[in-house]
């Protein structure tokens, strides 16, 4: 299973904390708090807080502290749209020039993910997703373009990892991998692409899911 710092789990934490409405849009995150509910020292504290802020779940305004912000569904959608082209192209990439210890450890993180799936483990398949996905970036042989499917793979980690906890979709996104890993695997570069952007758009169901998701998270932070 892919190895989680403390830094993370505390991101995980205060992400599902914000996601589900304990800390409202506008709302301050005071750090010495923080530190005494989740029983840890500033350090991580503070790089949790960074990593929130690259990712835009948090905003720090100088003098005033650190604010939680929320992404409109129209803003969502619109980095989800472009979420979809990049990974569309490190998948066509990949399917002509990943290597075959490469396609090895895309296999590996299938079956990690298959494992958390069958355990029913929504967490344990989010960060298993996260190495499934940074696999195929890697496999491109594009850095820029990786690091920029990274960069908005970070952005957008609250809300997939929302999305993982609708009812079946641990299962259909298993599903979706296994087409993903099937075209790569064969070299069929315009599959994979058509796969993958099937997989990470968001769109019919999904985009309901994902209304229904930010307006209860609103209407919490409002209450």
């Amino acid at each position: 299973m892919a190895k989680v710092s403390q830094t993370q789990r505390l991101r995980d934490l205060l992400e599902d904390a914000i996601i589900q409405g304990r800390y409202p849009p506008g709302g301050r995150l005071d750090p010495e708090a923080l530190e005494r509910e989740y029983q840890c020292s500033r350090t991580p504290v503070r790089e949790a807080i960074q990593q929130l802020a690259m990712s835009g779940m948090v905003r720090v305004v100088p003098k005033r502290g650190t604010f939680v912000t929320q992404l409109s569904v129209a803003e969502l959608v619109e980095r989800f749209e472009v979420m979809a082209e990049l990974e569309g192209m490190c998948a066509r990439l990949a399917a002509r020039r990943i290597t075959e210890d490469e396609l090895m450890g895309l296999r590996e993180a299938h079956e990690a993910c298959r494992r958390m799936a069958a355990a029913g483990d929504a967490n344990g398949y989010y960060y298993e997703n996260g190495v499934f996905h940074q696999r195929i970036y890697e496999a491109s042989h594009n850095h820029f373009l990786a690091q920029e499917a990274s960069r908005l793979h970070a952005v957008l980690q609250p809300y997939r990892r929302m999305q993982l906890h609708m009812r079946h979709r641990l299962e259909r996104s298993l599903t979706e991998h296994e087409a993903v890993l099937t075209a790569i695997a064969e070299g069929d570069g315009q599959r994979a692409e058509a796969e993958i952007k099937s997989h990470v758009q968001i769109q019919g169901e999904r985009f309901n899911d994902l209304v229904a998701s930010v307006q209860q998270l609103q209407q919490t932070g409002s209450d």
